[in-house]
């Protein structure tokens, strides 16, 4: 085969349409093996793959198809699948030869005849295909039966409606229960294809197709086994039991060499652990996920990541999984950049009071490594350590004074950053260190590290000796920093006021701040805190000392947890690129159809509780009218009230639905979505007596009518889930 190839290459030459075409009428004369057409064939074959325009030689090319040998006939197939939609004068000259071939004894010929076919999406082929199709459905050759089913989903997406009509979609629900896993396979990934479409019918498997399709694993081929484990996602148990005997016959999949068929098996096993009740089994299946999953590890690192990426959402659903495994998350000094990083999130998620030593101690070795974004990753990693686990923040303190000494200034502008956190986390226990803190003022040049060391300085100002002095220094360059360091240079110098309200020092400062805050900035939060600092300070400054030094809640690490409904919908794409980029599919790939669990008698409640509903978007109305001449202008708006939105209910097509064929497949139509409509008006504000601005309603015309409602307000609405894990 190799040396095949080796003579096939020396066909990749830009040639001319003149010569290929003369070659070919030279080839009709003398050309009895059919080796001069054959060569000018491939010729034109490589033009096409280099990207040269070869359909002036249509109608020459056509001329071939009725020769005999398969290899010429595969590659006047290959060129009519190139240009054959743009040729839609010139194609019905093929078709006698298509149907003619659609009938040979050759199941190879049958196939690329169908298969040609449904890859020209025109009128006049289409037509021509539909009974050639639907005998090729039945064929009995397995190979054409396969190429058939695909052919299906190919048709269906050139005529939706016309495709119903013939009935293929039945036949290819009737396919899922053929002989052949293959056949199954294919059926099964055509029918997805149709059901992930806005516009298609939505497909679902009861029980006994399920456990047809579970059987015929066996047999299948790696990509057949991928498509039948997902669309076992589609079949919703309504039983415990049901859910259980499936996820045991599926927990030998996760022994498969394939990566893509043992992320596909952890996504159906995480799936039906939500309509289980059995403890016992799911501890059993989460400790059968592990080995997998670690054994993913040894593959290269681009395997590696998407692996890691994945395990940082299951492991967040079912932390049992890898609980006893953070040894093998370490890092490696070959391992490229993103990896590590990826690596770094994980040892935390799984560090506990039982390993957080050993996690210390991993992470202490990163922060002397030489890769600066890994280094400030590591660093800022002890600090979260030490929010996590109580246990392990002394120890996270002294590694990070040791790292502040070394006086790296990435190293200590992140060490600040996560202490001020841990102040927060476990106040008045850490405050001894605020001084060697302080030594390192002037090694601090970035936003955030310094916002961080003047939240400190006027968080404990009572406690600093030199606070006016240190903020003096900072307040120099007042006009000159960033927002966030604004925002909170005004802030301290309030709280220090406050603190020491007696100091000429104090006052000056402040009074500083605030002229700059309220005078030469353009910011209008930085502006509007600075009048409402000034406000209060004015008029109540014991007020003002309640709320700016009000008791602020301890830090948690709930805030790094993903949404718990948003995950349980994130892990139904494991294996994606909706599981690397921690979103939904939806909302970054048009069109893209949504997961989301469905409600059944089965359903955990944990689960329940956070369920999301997914609605299925419905196609906008072809046309809008809108009647009248256009709007009018008034001399005067009356007050307006807003009104209450309505729904029309879609009418229920009349007689047999063509798709209700038992619980295999449904309608679109007739998809039980739940629609999130808000008829009700919001609860009214009732009015103070003497309210200066109670006569203001009109003042803004009808403004409450088309008032903003914030995004995402239902439940069951799309949401851009972002990536809260980093």
């Amino acid at each position: 085969m190799s040396s095949q190839q080796g003579q096939d290459a020396k066909f990749f030459q830009r040639g001319k349409i003149e010569e290929f075409r003369a070659e070919l009428q030279a080839a009709e004369s003398k050309d009895k093996k059919y080796q001069k057409r054959k060569t000018v064939l491939k010729k034109i074959v490589a033009n096409i793959t280099m990207g040269n325009d070869m359909s002036p030689l249509f109608h020459d090319v056509i001329q071939c198809i009725g020769t005999p040998l398969l290899e010429i006939k595969k590659m006047v197939y290959l060129y009519l699948v190139s240009y054959g939609r743009s040729k839609p004068d010139q194609i019905h000259m093929v078709i006698p030869s298509f149907l003619q071939d659609c009938n040979d004894r050759n199941p190879l010929i049958r196939a690329l005849a169908i298969r040609t076919m449904a890859y020209i999406p025109i009128p006049v082929v289409t037509e021509a295909l539909s009974e050639q199709l639907r005998h090729c459905i039945k064929d009995r050759d397995p190979y054409v039966r396969k190429t058939a089913a695909i052919c299906v989903a190919k048709v269906y997406v050139a005529d939706a409606r016309k495709a119903e009509r013939a009935g293929f979609v039945e036949m290819l629900r009737d396919m899922l229960l053929d002989s052949n896993a293959t056949v199954v396979a294919n059926a099964v990934a055509a029918l997805s294809e149709i059901g992930d479409r806005q516009d298609g019918v939505i497909f679902r498997l009861n029980l006994t197709v399920a456990n047809k399709l579970i059987a015929s694993l066996g047999e299948s081929s790696e990509w057949g086994q991928i498509y039948i484990l997902d669309s076992l996602l589609r079949f919703v148990p309504e039983e415990h039991s049901e859910a259980e005997m499936m996820g045991e016959r599926i927990i030998v999949q996760l022994q498969h060499a394939n990566s893509a068929v043992v992320l596909t098996a952890i996504k159906v096993l995480l799936y039906l652990m939500n309509y289980m009740e059995n403890r016992r089994l799911i501890e059993h299946i989460c400790k059968k996920m592990g080995p997998p999953l670690v054994a993913l590890l040894s593959s290269g690192p681009e395997v590696q990541y998407v692996t890691l990426r994945n395990i940082l959402l299951i492991i967040q659903r079912r932390p049992t999984v890898l609980k006893n495994d953070v040894k093998v998350f370490f890092c490696k000094y070959n391992d490229p950049i993103y990896v590590k990083l990826a690596k770094l999130e994980i040892m935390y998620r799984l560090a506990r009071e039982e390993n957080a030593q050993e996690v210390l101690t991993e992470l202490e070795e990163y922060a002397s490594e030489v890769d600066i974004d890994f280094v400030r990753k590591s660093v800022r990693s002890i600090g979260r350590l030490a929010i996590k686990v109580e246990a392990a923040a002394d120890n996270c303190i002294q590694s990070l004074l040791t790292l502040i000494e070394t006086k790296v200034t990435y190293v200590v502008q992140e060490a600040v950053i996560v202490i001020k956190d841990i102040f927060r986390r476990y106040p008045g226990k850490y405050e001894g260190i605020i001084p060697t803190l302080c030594e390192n003022l002037d090694a601090l040049d970035e936003p955030e590290s310094k916002a961080a060391m003047i939240w400190i300085l006027g968080q404990f100002a009572n406690r600093i000796d030199n606070a006016d002095e240190l903020l003096d220094d900072l307040v120099y360059s007042f006009l000159d920093e960033s927002t966030e360091v604004q925002l909170a240079l005004l802030t301290a110098t309030v709280k220090l006021f406050i603190y020491k309200s007696t100091s000429d020092t104090a006052k000056a400062l402040v009074h500083k701040v605030l002229k700059w805050a309220t005078e030469e900035i353009d910011n209008p939060d930085l502006r509007d805190r600075g009048f409402i600092y000034w406000r209060m300070l004015a008029v109540n400054p014991t007020l003002a000392q309640e709320i700016v030094l009000a008791q602020k809640p301890a830090i948690t690490t709930d805030s790094d947890r993903m949404d718990r409904g948003a995950l349980d919908q994130l892990l139904l794409h494991t294996g994606t690129l909706g599981s690397i980029y921690h979103k939904n599919p939806e909302t970054f790939i048009r069109n893209a159809a949504g997961r989301a669990l469905v409600d059944t008698p089965a359903l955990n409640p944990s689960s329940r509780a956070v369920l999301i509903p997914l609605s299925r978007p419905h196609p906008p109305p072809t046309t809008v009218t809108v009647q009248g001449p256009g709007p009018i202008e008034p001399t005067s708006i009356p007050p307006t009230e807003p009104s209450n939105p309505t729904t029309t209910a879609p009418a229920e097509a009349g007689g047999q639905d063509l798709l209700d064929v038992g619980d295999a497949v449904v309608r679109a139509e007739n998809y039980d979505g739940e629609a999130d409509v808000d008829g009700e008006d919001e609860d009214e504000v009732p009015r103070k007596a003497g309210d200066p601005y109670a006569n203001l309603d009109n003042a803004f015309g009808g403004y409450l009518a088309d008032k903003p409602q914030p995004i995402g307000r239902g439940r069951g609405e799309s949401t851009n889930f972002d990536d809260l894990l980093l």
